[in-house]
């Protein structure tokens, strides 16, 4: 197996994609840095007779095609944390957003997991919404300047558990006592929920989500893609104060990220 990591530079990703395929790699499983720049890299393998096994980030739609698509239910995590956050506030008040890189599948399925929940609880008010990137310093920034011009604010939706340590950190540096949620189930998180820094996460599971495209891919190149679907949906876990103590990390980035 090679290995390649493009530090979130998007076109190093895509010439690292274009090397891979000239070493005539048997399948290619892709966690595309955004969904745009994938699309050439899923169209290159495809030229090459590559499979191509996208986790996570979904490239975006054209010509180009995936033998799988593995990743989390974004949009039911998304709905269920934002149905609980509510309520830890009563159910009516107003509330921060802080969303993800703008166009990326995730942040395309969380925003639209949090405003179906937003739907069905016409007690809440959303005063402010800022794009922290998956950044906790841009989160935290955001969020000081959010409270400031918004004192009644009773929660923050982080999309992503670096916004939501940014935006609590934020809250506790004025003095405020807010609800602070996020989406990865990092172990710094679940740290902050043990301390009550924050409140929730929604655990992803990668460590499943990448023994899972190994298999897929294995299954693949031996003749067996059938037994493979097109797209694959994982679960998330609720993290709060009531299970962080007992809950094991380990099961969510494997036994090497605690």
């Amino acid at each position: 197996m090679v290995v390649e990591s493009a530090d979130n530079d998007a076109k190093k990703q895509v010439n690292q994609v274009n090397d891979l395929i000239t070493q005539n790699v048997n399948a290619l499983i892709f966690i595309a840095q955004d969904a745009t720049s994938a699309l050439a890299g899923v169209k290159a393998a495809n030229n090459a007779n590559i499979p191509v096994i996208a986790v996570d980030e979904k490239p975006e739609s054209g010509d180009g095609k995936l033998a799988t698509y593995i990743a989390t239910d974004s949009v039911k995590a998304s709905h269920d944390l934002a149905t609980w956050m509510f309520k830890q506030i009563g159910g009516s008040g107003e509330i921060g957003l802080l969303t993800g890189v703008l166009g990326a599948t995730a942040q395309v399925q969380r925003t639209q997991g949090f405003e179906d929940a937003l739907k069905e609880n016409p007690g809440i008010k959303v005063v402010a919404t800022e794009t922290a990137n998956w950044d906790e310093t841009q989160a935290y920034k955001k969020v000081q300047t959010m409270l400031q011009g918004n004192p009644d604010i009773k929660a923050v939706f982080g999309e992503s558990d670096a916004m939501g340590l940014g935006a609590a950190k934020a809250a506790k540096d004025q003095g405020k006592t807010i609800v602070s949620v996020g989406i990865d189930g990092f172990p710094t998180m679940v740290a902050a929920i043990k301390s009550g820094l924050t409140q929730a996460t929604q655990a992803q599971i990668p460590y499943q989500m990448g023994q899972l495209a190994v298999k897929d891919s294995l299954l693949i190149v031996t003749g067996q893609a059938s037994q493979v679907p097109a797209e694959q949906y994982q679960n998330t876990v609720l993290v709060t104060k009531d299970n962080a103590a007992t809950v094991d990390t380990t099961l969510f980035y494997g036994p090497n990220v605690r």
